[in-house]
């Protein structure tokens, strides 16, 4: 019997509520090979959809095209599938919810409480190398949050109540006291110029016949809170606002509507400022007892004033929201006179809860946050920048005690907690992680432990800098910075399932892109960060980039490859479009700066006009070499110098077949066509300006040759020669690397693909400084900004310890030295390929795919290597091996291989 399909999901999520789309995605595993599947879609016994027979090839979602889907509706859908030998499955079902679908569902007006502005503070880059910030205290600066409050009655049968909400800033929603759902600072971080999202809750449980109080509190975040770099505030507002609908079904048919409005009263809130970087002060004297619940006096309460009706910018919330995911327990207490250093083990992204025995009214207990301390355990704040403090304020009522903080998030391993009575004891205190909720899919186990923490220290940089939107840090600077997701995307497709989430970072990256074409060089992008941009010079100028700017088409090119889902691509290639044309018309107007004034042949012209060459550019941002023995302001701009004319129009190549490649999949041919015409011809001009006779690049840098390589700008002919340099440029240096932003990520693999494995290995192995086993022996836990963020006699320097753009190094464990690589979009056909030179004894390691998870489980003695690999149906999947390839069977299956001599793992570089 065929065994019916399981772990259904509908926009890759389980029975969701709060689907934003009339299109939905429909997947799901099955134990057998799919030849063909039927789904029926469901609402109140009504079949809105019957597939009839869908045949497949693949395990690529199906979409719905059934009739139009409504809003704020409750569906039921079921699957069976069909295998190759015509035998159908039982059917299996499941369910989802749409959210409201269209602006005009909502009949709520926007809500402002009484509230003083925000103090707009304005800081520069400059300001921040000088030095510069604010000069009084928090609380002289900052504001207090408001709550917010309705009475609303319920009659009697209600069955069903959803609750629509969302804020220009961040909110937490309440009905009758109880939590409207688990979410943390919702609704998350939007290009709130163009969209904010909403959330849709299931609220039913909380209602009760009668008299109901919805309360919301209402901080700035990041509507009107200090964010970025610079610490600057309210870059999209001055004022908070929020609006929700509860939409209330009742047994008889009907529906009633509460929605936000005048009749909500609104009064200060117990923080006395909450902000994301700042941190927050909590005054728990000054919680109105009572306040969301029935019964309470709110006639000293405020009325808001209603703040327009525009509905255009509502949408959806995609995906998973950031949660509370996990605790963590400190692993040592340390009392010092300036309090007790609490360590966690680990750099990680939250807050702190305490418990405090024992308090006394107006008792204040402070909670500092830093990612590393000194050689001797001294406290050091490692980030340092304008409104950046990360601490957190607690002022007693008097008592025993528990807090969290509500508004805020810090990145930190050791927190140092002041101002307590009582000595602080390892169960009165505990990490709490945030991040958005992604579901864990994949895993990598080595023989060797540093291999081990390296993939672990990825796995927590994802984690931590994967709240929201992408971000770049989590505490100096938490923004969608496009150079660093486009480097990282395809190993965040191995630990997580990433698709909701970088479509919703997708969907602001677009709203943001700017009417010429460019694509910012961080998204969401605020009113702010484009005024700023304005007024400065040279890097701090840069609107566009190349290799940042390409994030609009190497993420959606990425998730299409690892899920085999169209819809990435559909969305996303006219923005990809736009961005090409920008870098054709800027490439016929402009000539970099080495050829101002030069008096150009014609050949030159034609080939300097089909290149995207100039202009500033970021270049192989952080390269080791251009850093070592500068102050980090004087050294940061020379990368950019050296490498920024080449590596342009590479990633210019680049974006354009993948855009054709796009193109083609689509079914858009003559796209297809003129974008890789144009891509070889970019590769030709490129190679007649900048590649010798001997294949060498104008600037000898190895991230300058690793792309080359990576792109295919170097003629067939001059591939061998190329890479021997780059070979050659990596042994002067010691086998270290010297590779940065943009071309790490394609370090290792160019060189196994060129005959340099050997190279590639030494490399990974690497203990010297610049190099990832550098940090793993310097007890990193997560991956640093900077290759020498604590130098080798332990000088600390004032970098992040949390950014996993150099952590791309970790798609290559999976797919060369585990071995699992897709071989075809979503893994319809997948190679295993251990790599047993690599100087390990075993290895194990699983991702997850369409059709549900590939793993591997090797190890070598001798001369002998043994192979597990557990292949889910439906995938054509081959063993590689030293006399050829093995097609594997469906299921789990074990094979012995003999292998040559190989490098031991005591003979590691």
């Amino acid at each position: 019997m065929t065994g019916a399909p399981y772990e259904l999901r509908v926009e890759y999520l389980r029975a969701p509520i709060g689907v934003g789309t009339r299109s939905p995605r429909f997947s799901w595993f099955v134990d057998h090979a799919r030849a063909a599947c039927q789904l029926e879609v469901s609402t109140a016994d009504t079949v809105v959809w019957a597939s009839g027979e869908i045949r497949i090839a693949d395990a690529a979602p199906v979409v719905y095209a059934g009739e139009s889907l409504t809003s704020n509706t409750a569906y039921e859908w079921r699957v069976r599938s069909r295998a190759a030998d015509g035998e159908w499955s039982d059917w299996a079902g499941s369910t989802f919810e749409t959210s409201l679908l269209d602006a005009a569902d909502w009949a709520a007006p926007w809500i402002e409480p009484v509230q003083q502005d925000a103090v707009v503070e304005r800081w520069s880059i400059v300001d921040w190398v000088r030095g510069l910030g604010p000069d009084s205290a928090p609380e002289d600066r900052l504001r207090p949050t408001q709550l917010l409050r309705q009475r609303f009655e319920v009659g009697p049968g209600a069955v069903r109540a959803r609750l629509f909400s969302t804020a220009r800033g961040v909110y937490s929603a309440l009905i009758n006291g109880r939590r409207s759902d688990d979410h943390v600072l919702a609704p998350g971080f939007d290009s709130y110029e163009h969209r904010v999202s909403f959330s849709s809750a299931d609220v039913t449980a909380s209602l009760v016949e009668g008299e109901n109080i919805l309360a919301v509190a209402l901080a700035d975040g990041w509507w009107a809170g200090r964010i970025g770099l610079t610490g600057s505030s309210a870059q999209f507002g001055a004022r908070t606002s929020a609006i929700w609908q509860l939409h209330v079904d009742y047994a008889d048919g009907t529906t009633q509507i509460v929605t936000s409005g005048a009749d909500v009263r609104s009064a200060i809130g117990p923080w006395t400022y909450a902000d994301l970087f700042v941190g927050e002060r909590f005054d728990r004297r000054a919680v109105p007892a009572g306040w969301d619940r029935a019964g309470f006096d709110d006639d000293e309460w405020m009325p808001v004033a209603e703040a327009g009706t525009d509905h255009a910018a509502l949408t959806p919330f995609r995906g998973e929201p950031i949660r509370r995911i996990l605790e963590v327990r400190p692993v040592a207490l340390v009392e010092t006179a300036q309090g007790t250093i609490v360590d966690f083990g680990q750099v990680l992204v939250g807050r702190v809860r305490l418990r405090l025995r024992d308090t006394t009214a107006g008792q204040r207990v402070a909670i500092e946050h830093t990612e590393t301390l000194t050689a001797d355990g001294s406290w050091f704040a490692n980030i340092v920048g304008i409104n950046k403090e990360q601490t957190d304020v607690f002022v007693a009522a008097g008592g025993p005690d528990e807090w969290e903080p509500e508004f805020t998030f810090h990145g930190f391993r050791y927190a140092r907690v002041r101002g307590l009575t009582t000595e602080l004891a390892v169960d009165d205190v505990v990490a709490v992680v945030l991040a958005s909720d992604l579901e864990q899919t994949g895993s990598f186990e080595a023989s060797d432990p540093r291999l081990d923490r390296l993939h672990q220290n990825v796995v927590w940089s994802q984690r931590g800098n994967f709240l929201s939107v992408p971000t770049d840090c989590p505490q100096r600077e938490r923004a969608g910075w496009t150079g660093d997701i486009q480097a990282f995307a395809a190993a965040a497709t191995n630990n997580a399932q990433v698709v909701p989430f970088l479509e919703r970072w997708l969907d602001n990256l677009r709203a943001d892109q700017l009417p010429d074409g460019r694509i910012p060089i961080f998204s969401p992008r605020s009113p702010f960060d484009a005024e700023a941009a304005a007024k400065a010079h040279g890097i701090g100028s840069i609107v566009a980039a190349a290799g940042w700017s390409d994030a609009i088409a190497i993420v959606p090119w990425t998730l299409h490859e690892r899920t085999g889902d169209r819809r990435v691509l559909e969305e996303n290639l006219d923005a990809m479009l736009r961005w090409i044309e920008y870098q054709r018309a800027t490439a016929a107007a402009e000539l970099p700066e080495s050829l101002a004034g030069a008096d150009l042949d014609a050949p030159r012209v034609r080939a300097q006009a089909l290149l995207y060459n100039s202009g500033a550019q970021f270049g192989d941002w952080l390269t080791p070499s251009t850093m070592e023995g500068r102050p980090m302001h004087e050294a940061i701009g020379i990368a950019p110098a050296l490498t920024g004319e080449y590596l342009a129009p590479m990633f210019q190549a680049n974006t354009l077949t993948i855009a054709a490649r796009a193109a083609a999949v689509l079914g858009r041919e003559t796209d297809a066509a003129g974008l890789a015409e144009r891509a070889a011809q970019v590769r030709t001009a490129f190679a007649a300006e900048y590649v010798d006779a001997d294949g060498d690049l104008p600037v000898r840098l190895q991230g300058v040759y690793v792309v080359a390589l990576a792109f295919d700008m170097i003629p067939a002919e001059l591939r061998a020669r190329t890479a021997a340099r780059l070979g050659e440029l990596i042994r002067e240096r010691g086998n270290r690397l010297d590779t940065g932003f943009l071309s790490t990520p394609y370090l290792l693999d160019v060189l196994c693909e060129n005959g340099y494995a050997d190279v590639a290995r030494a490399l990974l192995w690497q203990s010297e400084m610049p190099s990832w086993l550098y940090e793993v022996d310097r007890g990193a836990t997560t991956i640093w900004e900077a290759w020498d963020a604590i130098s080798p006699d332990g000088q600390i320097r004032p970098m992040s310890l949390n950014h996993y753009a150099p952590g791309s190094v970790d798609d290559f464990l999976y797919r060369q030295v585990a071995g699992i690589r897709s071989t075809a979009p979503g893994y319809r056909t997948a190679v295993i390929a251990p790599d047993f030179e690599a100087g390990l004894d075993h290895v194990r390691a699983h991702v997850g795919t369409p059709y549900g998870r590939l793993a591997v489980h090797w190890s070598v003695a001798g001369d002998a290597a043994s192979v597990t690999v557990d292949v889910p149906h439906g995938m054509s999947a081959r063993l590689a091996m030293s006399q050829g390839e093995i097609a594997l069977e469906a299921g789990r299956s074990r094979h012995t291989l003999p292998i040559g001599r190989r490098a031991s793992a005591s003979a590691r570089v």
